[in-house]
């Protein structure tokens, strides 16, 4: 078991997303979380903008990971967006995003927030798994890599 396994269900993987720019996508993102918590959708997209506003969480080579601590939130969530057409994000390798790996974890979950993090920065670095998530258009087949990534063959 990582820190990954219980994070991801199929009903937070967004394959061949329409967005168009950041805020379409942070603002899709919203939609989504906002079904999964009792959180408004126009809040989370605050809280990941905040977090955008100290830097861009792009790592380059196509991927970022915008996220946040929010409040009044109780567990952490994540969802997976593929998105159709890549997107300007700031990347330091001023590479376009097609892949983003959202986390939204409790305000008060500091070493938790992080270890999520340092698990999906270490799936997001990994060559062979960032070329299956790109070309993956299968949600299962996505939601099954993202929860057994690392997890001893």
């Amino acid at each position: 078991m990582n820190a990954l396994t219980d994070l991801f269900t199929l009903d937070c993987i967004a394959l061949d997303n329409p967005a168009k720019s950041r805020a379409d996508v942070f603002a899709a993102a919203g939609v989504l979380f906002s079904q999964h918590t009792d959180l408004d959708a126009s809040a989370i997209v605050g809280f990941l903008n905040a977090r955008e506003d100290l830097g861009s969480t792009a790592l380059g080579a196509g991927v970022a990971i915008p996220h946040g601590r929010v409040k009044g939130l109780k567990q952490p969530i994540a969802a997976f967006f593929k998105l159709k057409d890549p997107i300007e994000f700031a990347a330091p390798d001023g590479e376009p995003v097609s892949i983003l790996i959202f986390l939204l974890v409790p305000e008060k979950a500091t070493q938790q927030h992080l270890e999520i993090l340092s698990s999906i920065a270490q799936l997001l670095s990994d060559p062979d798994t960032r070329k299956s998530l790109g070309i993956e258009n299968n949600s299962e087949a996505v939601c099954k890599l993202l929860r057994s990534w690392g997890a001893p063959s």
